[in-house]
């Protein structure tokens, strides 16, 4: 078996879909990548058992077909090194002996049969199917990516939520502490469903959206989904289990309204953050007419500190604790210029939404309060 291909594509996809591996595998052979060459076409899979991630190359001068396998770290480490020209794989279907050859030079590896590589699950007749524009996925994702929980005990939790409804398909996440709750109104369902997609697949998604362009075709079940772009495959076991219900726990009568300029509050919160307790990281919130004032101390070190930004604010003075490195990652995520916090008393959630939603969006973040001392 044998062809050509492009080094710099071939380097760029190995690097790409070998995110999928783990360090840690039950099967020897996933420590490779599974390479199929078919009708001039080379397709390319990882997997770490769970998750599995492909794509495809055109290839040039090919001649024959088959499967193998190589250990994906030599392969990666030594292609890339390799400036942009073609190079040639010359494969013994017998021995799996590889010799690649570039300009200068060649590389021999040995690889294994690729019919031990374990295949995806395959979807049941009773599956669902919706197509969903990458850059809206994508935005979906890094929004409420951040927010979902690593908990053992609410395996539930430790994903992102796609809610699909025939009006709208909203992105969830939540651990308990902060909740991101982002509602698309220009992507519908045939029928209602839902899926919990695990932190891994959305990490991967995360990473290869921002160069796909249309629309990403998604099909699951019960236990698996299918998320196919242009250039990528990516299946992946869903997370079993009822999604808590998020809207309940959204308030929704929530009097005080401040309204501030998001990157003055984010830059305020990173400088008065370095003074709060390691332990806690608390950071206090107090609002009066015109002024939002951060600060944060540390009774151990006897440091504080304290920074006043002005606000839109026509409410009683009040005082309220966040956790400092939770409402940055919140604010973060939002892309507006002001952002408005939501208040009702020190002991219920605060609710931060942007000024101004983004068309067809409908994004509200949940942030839990801490105790203050004082």
């Amino acid at each position: 078996m044998r062809f050509n291909v492009s080094s710099t594509s071939l380097s760029n996809r190995l690097q790409t879909i070998s995110r999928v591996q783990s360090s840690k595998n039950a099967l020897p052979i996933l420590d490779c990548i599974l390479f199929e060459l078919k009708g001039g076409v080379l397709k390319m899979t990882a997997s770490d058992s769970e998750t599995t991630m492909v794509t495809r190359l055109d290839v040039a001068d090919a001649e024959g077909e088959g499967l193998f396998a190589i250990g994906s770290k030599q392969l990666i480490s030594s292609i890339k090194e390799i400036s942009e020209q073609p190079i040639t794989f010359n494969v013994d279907t017998n021995t799996f002996a590889i010799e690649i050859n570039y300009q200068n030079g060649k590389y021999n590896l040995v690889g294994q049969n690729g019919y031990d590589f374990p295949k995806p699950t395959g979807m049941s007749e009773e599956s669902h199917f919706i197509s969903i524009d990458a850059q809206v996925m994508l935005t979906g994702i890094t929004r409420c990516l951040f927010a979902a929980a690593d908990d053992e005990l609410r395996p539930q939790m430790n994903g992102v939520y796609f809610d699909m409804m025939p009006e709208s398909v909203t992105f969830v996440a939540s651990d308990g502490h902060k909740l991101v709750r982002n509602r698309v109104l220009s992507v519908h369902a045939d029928e209602p469903s839902a899926f919990i997609l695990p932190k891994k697949p959305a990490l991967l998604l995360k990473a290869v959206l921002p160069k796909e362009e249309g629309e990403v075709a998604v099909r699951f079940d019960d236990r698996n989904a299918e998320l196919q772009m242009a250039d990528y495959v990516i299946s992946c076991r869903l997370i079993e289990g009822r999604y808590p219900n998020y809207n309940s726990v959204i308030p929704t009568d929530n009097p005080f309204r401040v309204t501030a300029d998001r990157m003055a509050f984010i830059s305020a919160l990173r400088r008065v953050s370095v003074f709060a307790s390691q332990s806690s990281a608390l950071i206090k919130i107090h609002v009066e007419p015109g002024t939002l004032t951060v600060s944060a101390q540390d009774l151990d070190f006897s440091t504080s500190a304290e920074e006043h930004i002005m606000c839109e604010y026509e409410g009683m003075t009040m005082s309220i604790g966040f956790n400092g490195p939770f409402l940055i990652d919140v604010l973060n995520s939002i892309s507006s210029n002001d952002v408005v916090l939501e208040l009702a008393d020190p002991s219920r959630a605060g609710v931060i939404t942007p000024s101004e939603q983004d068309e067809n969006e409908d994004l509200i973040m949940l942030l839990m309060p801490m105790m203050l001392k004082d």
